[in-house]
């Protein structure tokens, strides 16, 4: 059996979503696979992602197995499978900047709980595990804890997926670092599957390609749970703001100034739990010089949404190791990612994607 070995930073929601979605699907009839952009990438399917290590902080999911460990406090999405015994310690990572002090000023149900234990050698589970990518899930603002985690992959052989808002990926050095050692990554920052950043894309290309002069706009984003409460801190979010910000301007053929668009989080709200409510508004002018004004609302449980795009950037991963592929994997990356190498409108990405799997080569980073 063709196996995919995928090594997890960060037991968060994300991680609970992606794994629950494996067993998921592996137990899913292929005529009905709602909710994959590919059932299928290269000859892997969903069923055939393997977590074979994994690395935490907080006291309620280290030492435990990682089937347990997703559905431990804080985490707080949606459960919508049962997860079986894994047989995978989830083990004591370096908490480095991970989590931020504010904090611990809440109550523990709703925040992280640091475990009282010595952080593992990470380079070295790595490899004992067998692992071969890395799958980097780790809360927003933490640049030093995912910088050691891209060493660590280095150091260790193994391939990077960067879900997060720091710049590995999309980085110069970054990528020469992973090129010169022959191994592929991916970043940065998960793009969901239909979520704020991908919605915003879309209707902001909607304005340019017909002609509308856009404005101004903003994304304001509420949510309750660890991610938004640690997003409190707006130390934490100059990349995550740069990395929405970006998207969307990137689809403008005249992008707008500074005080013209806000995108963003905004607000936690406890009971939102994994709910992620995006408000969305658009000011422009059509033909005449007439206004027009669009708002929307989208709700989503944030987590699973971003599952969808993970699991077809893990498996376009293997398959650029597989095919000797190294340094930033562009076409996954303008796919799945709100800070690509390369920034593309999302159909011309999903058409190079799409050529990406069928043939043996992809489009080199130029440095």
């Amino acid at each position: 059996m063709r196996e995919i070995k995928i090594a997890i930073a960060g037991v968060g929601n994300c991680a609970s979503s992606i794994l629950q979605g494996i067993e998921y699907y592996k137990h899913t009839d292929a005529k009905d696979w709602i909710g994959l952009m590919h059932y299928e990438v290269g000859g892997y399917r969903p069923g055939d992602i393997k977590v074979v290590a994994a690395f935490d902080v907080d006291k309620r999911k280290v030492g435990k197995d990682i089937s347990e460990a997703v559905f431990a406090e804080p985490n707080c999405t949606v459960g919508f499978y049962r997860m079986p015994y894994c047989g995978v310690e989830v083990k004591m990572g370096p908490v480095l900047d991970g989590v931020a002090p504010h904090m611990h000023e809440y109550p523990e149900d709703k925040t992280f709980v640091i475990a009282d234990a010595e952080a593992c050698d990470v380079v070295k589970e790595l490899r004992d595990s067998g692992a071969e990518i890395l799958v980097n899930y780790l809360p927003v603002g933490s640049e030093q804890a995912t910088r050691f985690y891209a060493d660590a992959a280095l150091d260790a052989d193994v391939a990077f997926v960067n879900c997060v808002p720091v710049f590995i990926a999309s980085d110069p050095k970054w990528g020469r670092k992973f090129k010169d050692k022959k191994l592929p990554v991916v970043g940065d920052d998960i793009k969901s599957q239909i979520g704020a950043t991908i919605v915003h894309r879309t209707l902001a290309k909607l304005f340019n390609d017909r002609g509308c002069r856009l404005d101004r706009t903003y994304q304001l984003n509420t949510g309750g749970n660890t991610d938004f409460l640690n997003m409190l801190s707006r130390k934490r979010l100059k990349s995550k703001k740069i990395s929405k910000t970006e998207a969307v301007q990137s689809v403008l053929d005249e992008p707008l100034i500074p005080d013209d668009v806000h995108i963003g989080p905004s607000d936690y709200v406890p009971w939102q739990r994994d709910n992620k409510v995006c408000f969305l508004r658009m000011e422009g002018r059509i033909f005449g010089d007439i206004p027009i004004d669009l708002e929307l609302r989208l709700s989503v449980e944030d987590s699973p949404n971003s599952g969808g795009s993970a699991i077809d950037a893990i498996r376009v991963c293997k398959l650029a190791l597989d095919r000797e592929i190294a340094g930033p994997l562009i076409e996954i990356s303008a796919y799945t990612m709100k800070h690509p190498p390369v920034q593309y409108p999302d159909e011309e990405a999903r058409e190079l994607l799409e050529q990406f799997i069928k043939r043996e080569d992809g489009v080199e980073v130029e440095y």
